[in-house]
C-alpha cells in the first residue's frame, strides 16, 4: 500500500526549499515525512504522486477515495494534507506544492483562486452542523439554547475557519450568544475536546459526529439549516501532476465519490 499522509506545511517555508525536496515541518496529526509532490517520479522506480490539500472534515472520505484511486492507478501514490481550509489556502498561496484543493467553504476556495490560476471550482458536497456532546451528556444539553448556560463548557471552531463561520451563522439565526471556553483551528480538534471530556458540548459537522463511531452523541437543531457549508474542489493550474489531479477530481465527482460522501453524512450539492 503506497498511500501516505502529507505533513502540514510550515507557512514560512520558502517555495524554493519546498520544490527542492525538503519535507514539511511536524504536525499534530500522524504523518510520514516525504518529498514534495512536484517530484512526480521517485528514485525507487518512477512511481507517480498526486497531492491533495483537503479540509479536515474530509479526512475519512478522501482517505477512502485515495485508496480507490491508487487501486485504479497502480504505481501512483495519493498524498494528503488535511487541515483547516483557511490554513491550507494560506499554505497554497504561500507556494506549497499542491495539485488539488478541496475546501469546506467557497470563501476559502476564493482565497486560492484569486491568488493563482485554477480550474473553475465545482461544489461536490454540503455539510451541516450538529451539537456534539459526550455519550453520557453530563451537562444535559438538549438544544442550542443550552449552550448559552455559563455552566456549560463549549468548544467552537475559530471564526475564520469554515466550521466556526457556520457556527456564528447558526447562533445568529437563533439569536443566541455563546461564550466558548476554547476556539480551535479545525473541526477535528474541536470534536476531540468533546471526546476527551474537556468540554460539555461543541458545534461540529454532522459528518464528524458520524465519523466518531459512537464516541460522541450528535444533537440536530433547526438553525443548522441556515448555516450549511458548500464544499468546492478545484485543480490548480500549476499542479505538478495535472493529469492525475483532474482524474482525482473526476473520482470525487463520480458516482463512487458521491456514494462515499453520502454514506459519511454529506449532502448532495
Amino acid at each position: 500500500m503506497v498511500f501516505r499522509r502529507l505533513p502540514r506545511w510550515t507557512i514560512a517555508l520558502p517555495v524554493a526549499l519546498a520544490l527542492a525536496g525538503l519535507p514539511g515541518c511536524g504536525s499534530g496529526e500522524p504523518a510520514t515525512s516525504t518529498t514534495p509532490a512536484s517530484a512526480s517520479a521517485s528514485a525507487a522506480g518512477g512511481a507517480k504522486e498526486v497531492t491533495v490539500f483537503a479540509a479536515a472534515s474530509l479526512t475519512g472520505t478522501f482517505t477512502e477515495l485515495g485508496e480507490t484511486f491508487e487501486a485504479a492507478h497502480p504505481g501512483t501514490a495519493v498524498r494528503f494534507n488535511f487541515g483547516s481550509s483557511s490554513t491550507l489556502a494560506q499554505q497554497i498561496t504561500q507556494g506549497a506544492p499542491a495539485d488539488v484543493f478541496a475546501a469546506a467553504s467557497p470563501a476559502t476556495m476564493k482565497t486560492v483562486t484569486d491568488a493563482s490560476p485554477a480550474t473553475s471550482p465545482t461544489t461536490f458536497a454540503r455539510n451541516k452542523l450538529e451539537i456534539a456532546v459526550p455519550k453520557d451528556n453530563p451537562a444535559k444539553v438538549d438544544d442550542l439554547r443550552d449552550l448559552t448556560d455559563p455552566k456549560v463548557k463549549v468548544a467552537l471552531c475559530a471564526e475564520q475557519v469554515p466550521c466556526g463561520a457556520a457556527a456564528v451563522k447558526a447562533l445568529d439565526a437563533a439569536g443566541l450568544k455563546v461564550k466558548p471556553v476554547t476556539l480551535e483551528q479545525d473541526v477535528k480538534a474541536t470534536l476531540t475536546k468533546v471526546e476527551l471530556g474537556e468540554v460539555d458540548a461543541a458545534l461540529v459537522y454532522r459528518t464528524d459526529v458520524i465519523a466518531s463511531a459512537g464516541k460522541v452523541r450528535g444533537i440536530a437543531f433547526p438553525e443548522a439549516d441556515k448555516a450549511i457549508n458548500d464544499y468546492p474542489i478545484a485543480t490548480l493550474s500549476k499542479a505538478p501532476a495535472g493529469d492525475l489531479a483532474e482524474q482525482f477530481v473526476d473520482l470525487v465527482l463520480s458516482a463512487r465519490g458521491k456514494d462515499v460522501l453520502t454514506k459519511a453524512g454529506f449532502e448532495a450539492p
